[in-house]
């Protein structure tokens, strides 16, 4: 590797908050706090009441009615609780300060969960098909008013626990619950669909087919999460970056000769850092490159946590001149050592 710029400087906060030193270390107006967790917690804590209680009723009057469609809106309720109960936890987790341990703290909590989420809606999205099959092959009778009115109640309850969501902080985390309520607020749909359909033609192998395409939705929703919060735990750049672009950002910024170990990552939602070594045209300082390119990549992409290392340029070649035994040069370029 090259030799780092000579001189480096103490840390400088220029115009705009983006910092830049010889490490050139910017953080343009980023904040670390969790000011707005409180307003999460209090939304999941109080959607996880309402759709746990809800679900009993469902469980209870999909039991007693024999609607599969029901039951599956009720087991896609219990992954609501469940996802709440999780979201809950890692909004407790990611609102601790960082440690000597954990330098970036507990960000990444919020991003376990919402990946333990996604897999727990394809789990229960494969369980409902399963049974739909079944129910399909062999019908059973179905009671279609109990199921109707309450699938109204769970939508209603659904679309309740959505809304109180979406007010609260929406973070990455938050979303994944949300998702899941979403989804359900569809199944429940499927469901009233299922009791009408029993009601008003006695066409009980609706309730199986719908429970299927509820399963459906159950998968979809866990798979985009999945394919959210697995990028994120790889460390790939945010889907909202143009790296490339990026990179032609920082080599057209005065005293840029070229870029090279260029890393964008996310940390957490709202969190995406980055990580560059520059190498310098002759006579620019490290420090004032630093701060220009902590700067234009704070207001082009939004980027707060940006580590720019500034390298020296190559040396110059040398062109020694030796003389002949007439008096005449005789040049020859070599590379200087």
């Amino acid at each position: 590797m090259s030799r780092s710029a000579p001189q480096p400087q103490p840390h400088v906060e220029p115009n705009g908050g983006g910092g830049a030193s010889g490490h050139g270390h910017g953080h343009g107006g980023h904040g670390h706090g969790h000011g707005h967790g409180s307003s999460a917690k209090s939304a999941l804590a109080a959607a996880l009441g309402i759709t746990t209680l809800f679900m009993v009723v469902e469980v209870v009057v999909g039991v007693w009615s024999g609607s599969l469609a029901l039951l599956a809106d009720a087991g896609h309720m219990l992954a609501d609780s469940g996802s709440l109960v999780l979201a809950i936890v890692a909004q407790h987790f990611a609102s601790k300060p960082r440690t000597d341990r954990t330098t970036f703290g507990f960000r990444r909590a919020e991003v376990l969960a919402a990946f333990v989420n996604g897999i727990g809606l394809a789990f229960v999205g494969l369980l409902i098909v399963k049974e739909a099959i079944e129910r399909w092959m062999s019908p059973v009778a179905i009671f279609g008013r109990p199921v109707f009115i309450t699938a109204i109640g769970g939508l209603l309850v659904n679309l309740l626990v959505a809304w109180m969501l979406m007010r609260g902080q929406k973070n990455l985390n938050v979303r994944a619950a949300l998702a899941h309520v979403l989804t359900d607020a569809l199944g429940s749909v499927g469901a009233i669909a299922a009791g009408l359909c029993v009601m008003l033609f006695g066409w009980t192998r609706a309730d199986p087919l719908l429970s299927a395409l509820i399963a459906v939705l159950v998968a979809f929703s866990g798979w985009r999460v999945l394919r959210e919060t697995t990028g994120i735990l790889l460390e790939g750049a945010p889907p909202n970056m143009d790296v490339t672009a990026i990179e032609r950002l920082i080599v057209s910024c005065p005293g840029v000769a070229s870029v090279h170990d260029l890393h964008v990552w996310r940390i957490s939602e709202r969190f995406d850092a980055l990580t560059a070594h520059v190498t310098l045209r002759r006579g620019h300082h490290g420090t004032d490159v630093c701060r220009e390119i902590a700067a234009c990549l704070q207001s082009q992409f939004g980027l707060d946590h940006v580590t720019i290392q500034p390298e020296a340029p190559p040396p110059d070649e040398m062109v020694p001149v030796r003389v002949s035994k007439d008096g005449a040069p005789i040049r020859g370029t070599v590379k200087a050592t």
